[in-house]
């Protein structure tokens, strides 16, 4: 029987190859530059080839994810002002296949719970422009984006003296979310919650 590798396989052998890209050892030598002399005296071939090369190998790990049923699910646990959430969330090199998708889905609203509780006594602001801009928002407001999408992520930065919590509401593949790639099929709003008087920094 042939062996099947699992999603944490997976994982290391995508972070193996892109150390290996990364350090020159894979090249894509068929990407060529741009053809804009501006352009290419800016951006290195190598780096290109590079980063293509490990793209080409990530595609390849996306297809043997379909064809195999291998779930691109991790499972994070998060505790916060003593209370520990569990939750699904796809790993940033794999896809959802659509399980996956409705365990995220299925999963939306103990995170919701959870960042409800959370951040009750926060100042909450919508990510813009790709995060180079904020905007406070309303409880009222953030509940009109809940209601648009299918999932939620939760992403904490924190520090001895710092919090700040990023709920992710998103549709669609997670993978293809981040940064409006894969609109409108799939995209994502994010909220960053705060201490109050703060300002999101992440």
């Amino acid at each position: 029987m042939t062996h099947v590798y699992t999603t944490e396989e997976l994982i290391t052998i995508l972070d193996t190859e892109r150390q290996a890209c990364l350090t020159g050892q894979r090249l894509n030598l068929t990407v060529a530059v741009s053809g804009n002399p501006l352009i290419d005296r800016l951006v290195r071939p190598d780096g290109l080839q590079k980063f293509a090369a490990y793209c080409d190998f990530r595609a390849t790990v996306h297809t043997y994810q379909q064809e195999h049923g291998v779930s691109g699910i991790i499972w994070r646990e998060l505790t916060l002002k003593s209370h520990t959430l569990r939750y699904p969330q796809v790993h940033d090199q794999l896809i959802a296949l659509p399980g996956d998708l409705n365990t995220l889905k299925l999963a939306r609203s103990s995170i919701l719970h959870f960042w409800a509780q959370v951040t009750l006594d926060m100042d909450c602001y919508l990510s813009l422009n790709n995060g180079k801009a904020f905007q406070a928002i309303a409880p009222g407001e953030i509940a009109g984006i809940v209601d648009r999408t299918e999932w939620a992520s939760l992403i904490p930065h924190t520090g001895p003296h710092f919090l700040e919590l990023i709920l992710q509401l998103g549709w669609g593949q997670p993978d293809a979310a981040d940064y409006k790639r894969g609109w409108p099929t799939a995209g994502s709003e994010q909220i960053h919650a705060v201490k109050a008087g703060s300002q999101p920094i992440c």
